[in-house]
């Protein structure tokens, strides 16, 4: 049973108890009756005076959000994005020829419930270190975009915390360094002496786990044919852990996964100064016993709720030691390139100057 019948039920048998009214992405539960909601229905409520409950579950998982989303005119879309500065490539420049039926066979692949996610083909990187590159068909790199602009982002994106900054629109490296160093100042004002706790976390994507991922992203969709066609993606490599690097839903499955933390951290830990750039996190803290505290409520969350740990990189520091983050060197009041960037930086100029004619 939908939640949506369920809500109905509930009102019915309760007329003149339980009033319902949509606010924004939320239901406003009012009445004599209205925490029944918590018993009845297992909801997140949150609850306040004088029998007024604000219902946890966004619109998006009480409609048939999947068949809203799902046209012509949005998997175009998902196309021009997709091939955007990819024209060159044999299989874009193929599926250009005919995307007008393509795009036609794939809605009526998703429509139906008969797309099966493609299988990869494997290359490795060695910049800035060896890396398992999975590459997915073209087609199925469309589907990821419709999923990730359409579902994921307006979905999840508002539940992060303000300061987690990958693959984020108008957040990114530069912001996450600017951030860092206003709060690098503001602790030096408030304390004077402070700590650094710098955390990484081991091989991150090839330690994903995909059944925990999956109940992440189940407790916040209920509509069962986004279910299906994310269950579809998430799974579609070998493997229970190791998320493909290569695909555009990884980034942001990523940053949803790590999301748990953020709220662990943020508000049960209660580190006010915390940031986190993809799997780089940093808090600044007043005292050294204090971030020693935190630091192994941390391994031990990560270890119990997400399966992964840190590695040999996470430290705890004087602040006056400055930090690197995003490529920056960041302190109180000096933000600079690291020599590990300015060295690829020349590399790269050297690179292009031989596609200059002289």
């Amino acid at each position: 049973m939908s939640f949506s019948n369920m809500l109905e039920i509930l009102q019915e048998k309760n007329k003149d108890r339980i009033v319902l009214i949509r606010l924004g992405t939320f239901y406003i539960a009012t009445g004599r009756d209205a925490l029944l909601l918590h018993t009845k229905l297992d909801l997140k409520c949150t609850c306040f005076k004088n029998n007024v409950c604000k219902v946890g579950i966004p619109v998006m998982s009480i409609n048939k959000y999947f068949d809203k989303q799902l046209t012509y005119e949005k998997l175009m879309v998902a196309h021009k994005l997709s091939r955007k500065g990819k024209g060159y490539r044999k299989d874009v420049i193929l599926f250009n020829l005919k995307q007008e039926e393509y795009i036609m066979w794939l809605y009526e692949k998703l429509k139906t419930k008969t797309y099966k996610h493609g299988g990869y083909t494997v290359f490795y990187i060695t910049e800035p270190k060896v890396r398992k590159i999975e590459k997915s068909r073209y087609l199925d790199r469309i589907v990821h975009r419709w999923v990730v602009d359409n579902f994921l982002v307006p979905y999840f994106v508002p539940t992060f915390i303000s300061t987690t900054y990958a693959c984020l629109k108008d957040r990114g490296m530069h912001k996450a360094c600017l951030d860092v160093q206003k709060a690098m100042l503001h602790c030096k004002r408030i304390w004077n002496e402070y700590y650094i706790l710098k955390m990484d976390i081991k091989k991150y994507f090839e330690n994903i786990n995909k059944n925990i991922l999956y109940r992440i992203l189940k407790k916040k969709i209920k509509d069962q044919k986004l279910l299906w066609l994310i269950n579809e993606i998430v799974f579609s490599n070998e493997g229970i852990k190791n998320l493909p690097i290569g695909n555009y839903t990884s980034q942001m499955f990523a940053n949803i996964y790590l999301n748990e933390l953020d709220q662990y951290i943020k508000h049960k830990l209660h580190c006010k100064y915390y940031y986190r750039y993809m799997d780089d996190g940093i808090i600044l803290i007043k005292t050294k016993e204090q971030a020693k505290e935190i630091l192994e409520n941390i391994k031990i969350f990560l270890k119990e709720n997400l399966e992964l740990e840190l590695n040999k990189k996470t430290q705890i520091f004087k602040s006056k030691q400055g930090v690197n983050f995003c490529g920056y060197k960041i302190n109180e009041y000096r933000l600079k390139i690291r020599d590990k960037g300015k060295r690829k930086l020349k590399e790269k100029v050297k690179e292009l100057k031989r596609f200059i004619p002289s």
